[in-house]
């Protein structure tokens, strides 16, 4: 019996340092570690959070797509993820883990500037994992917003700005 604890002990660990990975990936902009807590067929969902905030963002599925979606547009800022209220639910070789996940987003270099535009998100991460080797990998992220503070947008006014600026120019 001590084993099957010590078990559950570890993979409940294992599932919460999946989601440690994620919020160090983003945080980061590391894709490696970002891409260690994803399946190769992951889904991300943030369309309930979406309809609240208004970014624009659909659903994506797969790891690659998820990397090239989500990076470019939350690597450049300045940005912290916070974990709390981690509940997980281990089930052989798959698991359920629900948390609340608080990300503070600010324009590059301007997080210490009094008054500076940012986005405080709190959001409820209710997630499917799967064992892969000895490491938890997310299956599916569904993210919902619980309430956020400032202005969400400037998650979406870098990447804009950078897709406007890199364009060629026609000749005049």
């Amino acid at each position: 019996m001590s084993t099957d604890l010590a078990q559950l002990a570890n993979d409940r660990y294992e599932v919460a340092d999946t989601l440690h990975r994620y919020a160090f990936g983003l945080d980061r902009t590391d894709a490696d570690s970002l891409a260690s807590a994803l399946t190769e067929d992951c889904i991300l969902d943030f369309r309930r959070a979406d309809k609240k905030l208004h970014l624009g963002f659909s659903l994506i599925t797969g790891r690659q797509a998820i990397l090239d979606s989500v990076l470019p547009l939350i690597g450049p800022l300045d940005t912290s993820h916070t974990a709390t209220n981690l509940q997980i639910e281990i089930s052989g070789d798959s698991a359920t883990l629900s948390a609340y996940v608080m990300s503070q987003h600010f324009m590059p270099r301007q997080g210490s500037r009094p008054g500076a535009e940012h986005a405080l998100l709190m959001n409820r991460y209710d997630c499917e994992l799967v064992r892969d080797g000895r490491k938890w990998r997310f299956k599916r992220i569904s993210i919902d917003n619980a309430w956020s503070q400032g202005n969400p947008e400037i998650i979406n006014a870098l990447a804009t700005h950078r897709v406007l600026t890199s364009k060629p120019r026609s000749p005049k």
